[in-house]
């Protein structure tokens, strides 16, 4: 455990969820150190999650906010908005924006991921285009979009989905591209993707799959199928890509290979969030998390996690400790009202159970529950993570009633085995 002084000078680079984290955990520990949070955005801490929701009209301005007002200042915090840190010296232990300098002790890099653009003939000359990861982002569709407007969104992926929902009452047409042959791809199987996809084709929203933009032309795209898509507004949300730059200008690691040789880039950080340089930490999207679910690391782009990052680098930086945090990738929500969770892996036999109109695939393997979907209405969220970071045991266990009734694990394992045994089924 560090010890740090009274007068220990704290500066946090990036204000998303992370940063509310460590602000939240040095205040505990240290009640009198300064702490300086220099944001490129001009908004204190929102939810990100929230913008489709604004653009939906399903919530207003003042309640994307993370924290109360005043929450900096009761945590006496200096706040510098619009102000994107461009250089670190570890040595002297100072960060830039623009003229500007930050004198630090202990630093904290929460610079989250930005938006990835693949280079597309004419994307240049496309006169409205946006990404989706920013409250800024929906502020500008807000403005250029009404109910003739007909919108292209570039991936069926989670923003791309979401950026169609928070549209889909405001514009004309909507039309999604993406070279995965279903939506969803890296949360969902066949199956269940077929589902949401045609929940939103009954919705009116047209997919084109398996099929990406050759070029861009003057109101229209040019797919490689050959199919020519008409649109007023482009959005691109093919994924993000974590923000490393500062962490690799001062010689902090930002990749791990896998065993398959394929590289995960992310600031590479310890157990307590600190990176390889000494008294520099990470934590949010920039980083690379420990997934519970594979047993190694690896990028997860998700909000709780990053507050959790957050929580723990700022225990760290303030001299205090935590056990070793393991992070599940959960991801929950839904389109258009029909609601959706995914968690863990699927690796394992899938079994399946459909309730009404709602649909449940729970994935296991060595009898152990490993990860789950479910679409529609669903419940005891909780208990299900919980098998799955615990690696609870299900061997002898009829698991076709378990996944009906997983409220039964709250009251431990040996009450499961005594009430589904399969000898006693």
């Amino acid at each position: 455990m560090k010890k740090v002084s009274t007068d220990t000078r704290y500066v946090i680079i990036g204000n998303g969820v992370a940063s509310i984290g460590a602000i939240e955990a040095i205040r505990k520990n240290d009640k009198t150190g300064s702490i300086t949070v220099l944001a490129d955005e001009k908004y204190p801490c929102y939810g990100r999650p929230l913008i489709s929701y604004y653009l939906e009209g399903m919530t207003t301005r003042d309640k994307m906010d993370y924290r109360p007002a005043g929450f900096y200042a009761a945590n006496n915090v200096k706040l510098v908005l619009g102000s994107p840190a461009d250089r670190i010296d570890a040595v002297s232990r100072k960060v830039w924006c623009g003229d500007s300098e930050y004198a630090y002790d202990r630093l904290l890099i929460a610079t989250g991921s930005s938006p990835v653009v693949p280079p597309t003939a004419g994307y240049e000359d496309v006169k409205r285009k946006y990404t989706f990861n920013k409250l800024d982002d929906a502020l500008e569709l807000e403005k250029v979009t009404d109910g003739t407007t007909r919108v292209l969104i570039i991936g069926a992926g989670l923003t791309g989905l979401k950026a169609a929902e928070g549209l889909y009452p405001r514009v004309k047409e909507i039309t999604v591209v993406d070279m995965a042959p279903r939506v969803l791809p890296a949360v969902m199987d066949d199956e269940s993707s077929g589902i949401i996809r045609s929940y939103l084709e009954n919705k009116g929203i047209r997919f084109f799959l398996s099929d990406s933009v050759e070029k861009y032309c003057d109101g229209y795209a040019l797919l490689k199928s050959g199919a020519e898509v008409d649109f007023d507004v482009l959005v691109t949300a093919v994924g993000v890509r974590p923000n490393t730059r500062l962490a690799e200008s001062i010689g902090c690691v930002t990749e791990r290979m896998t065993e398959s040789g394929r590289p995960f880039r992310g600031i590479v950080v310890g157990d307590d969030q600190q990176t390889t340089v000494a008294d520099v930490y990470a934590a949010g999207d920039c980083t690379l998390s420990y997934d519970v679910t594979i047993k190694n690391t690896r990028p997860l782009f998700i909000q709780p996690n990053a507050y959790m990052q957050g929580e723990t680098a700022g225990t760290y930086m303030s001299g205090g400790s935590r056990e070793k945090r393991e992070y599940l990738p959960v991801n929950a929500g839904g389109f258009l009202g029909l609601h959706v969770i995914t968690a863990g892996a699927y690796d394992g036999e899938p079994i399946t159970v459909r309730d009404g109109g709602s649909f449940h695939r729970f994935f296991i393997k060595d009898n152990r529950l490993r990860g789950f979907i479910q679409i529609g209405e669903y419940s005891r969220v909780g208990i299900l993570t919980d098998l799955i970071r615990r690696e609870a045991d299900l061997e002898g266990v009829d698991l076709a009633s378990l996944v009906r009734h997983p409220n039964l694990a709250a009251l431990g394992m040996d009450y499961v085995h005594s009430v589904l045994g399969k000898e006693g089924a």
